[in-house]
């Protein structure tokens, strides 16, 4: 074997190890959104007052107290707390606790202090009729290494039902792509920096993705895997507040790789 055939061959080895980690990555992404209480499994988000209210498809009736949720007239709704212990008559809920009712959750969510109660249910008509998340194939050209800078200035962020919000943790990702230098605001995360970005697809694809890159080295350094780029939460339901790419994140190249929309049966 020549010199040529050894490299071609060790190509070939790297290019099925590459497509075979994409593909687990595939796999795992379909069962966050798809599984029976996954990403698509939310039927409601319902902001909550300080005055009682009843929530649609949920028993008793709900309220905020601060940043908190409280249920009352809960005793004989057959609701449990995630290990199993019984709902008393009045329950408060912190962000991200749960209640489960049969196979339905119910879930406390916060936003900047405003609570909401999330209803999320297995039968829900999108979740029921998801077949696949449509992808483009994998690609290693698309995998690039970028620079990140801290921005000084704070970036304000727009969620899809118009919220807006303010962080101070932003920054600038460097890096050349398509045959010129290009960047992408990004913020920090929980050991990962967050980024929201569209690109010249048009219908090809849903209107934005999010990349999740690793957080940068002491050199400031991280990688940008477009094949990892995925489909919103609110792709798959409307009752998420997914933010949208803030100004400067609309790539002018349609980014052919990654996740690109969910199809579902038009049988019901």
């Amino acid at each position: 074997m020549t010199d040529s055939q050894v490299d071609d061959a060790a190509d070939l080895e790297d290019a099925a190890q590459f497509e075979q980690a994409w593909r687990r990555w595939q796999a795992v992404r379909w069962r966050t959104v798809a599984g029976p209480h996954g990403i698509a499994a939310l039927a409601a988000t319902v902001w909550l007052s300080d005055a009682d209210q009843a929530v649609d498809g949920v028993d008793g009736r709900w309220r905020a107290d601060g940043d908190l949720v409280v249920g009352t007239g809960l005793q004989a709704s057959g609701y449990r707390h995630r290990d199993g212990a019984e709902v008393a008559d009045t329950v408060t809920l912190h962000a991200g606790e749960t209640l489960v009712a049969g196979d339905v959750l119910l879930r406390a969510f916060v936003r900047e202090g405003i609570p909401a109660l999330r209803r999320i249910d297995p039968h829900t008509d999108r979740r029921v009729r998801l077949r696949e998340i449509a992808t483009h194939r994998p690609d290693p050209a698309w995998v690039v290494t970028a620079r990140w800078t801290p921005n000084d200035e704070p970036l304000e962020v727009e969620a899809v039902d118009g919220h807006r919000t303010t962080r101070s943790d932003a920054g600038t990702l460097a890096f050349e792509l398509g045959g010129r230098e290009r960047s992408l605001i990004a913020t920090r995360g929980d050991g990962e920096l967050a980024v929201v970005f569209a690109d010249a697809a048009g219908d090809e694809q849903y209107p934005f993705r999010f990349l999740r890159p690793r957080l940068p080295d002491e050199h400031g350094v991280t990688t940008l895997d477009f094949n990892r780029a995925f489909l919103p939460p609110c792709a798959f339901s409307d009752h998420y507040v997914c933010p949208m790419p803030p100004p400067g994140n609309r790539l002018d190249l349609r980014v052919g790789v990654g996740e690109r929309m969910p199809v579902y049966d038009d049988a019901r």
